[in-house]
């Protein structure tokens, strides 16, 4: 999977980003090696869910993907 990510030079310095096809997915990072670093993160946050609070029948299973 492919994300566009919006990054913006931050006032205080360093640098912001924000990836749109996220709402609410944000970050930051003094070096734009620590912002995608901290993008990576904050992108796998955001799409994770926690399926305990999900009722699940035992002919259901869970899998887990990578994209």
């Amino acid at each position: 999977m492919k994300l566009h990510v919006v990054v913006h030079q931050a006032d205080e310095g360093g640098y912001w980003a924000e990836v749109p096809s996220i709402p609410g997915c944000a970050t930051q990072g003094d070096s734009i090696e620590e912002l995608l670093k901290n993008v990576h993160e904050a992108v796998e946050g955001c799409l994770s869910v926690d399926v305990r609070d999900v009722p699940i029948s035992e002919a259901d299973r869970i899998i887990e993907i990578t994209v």
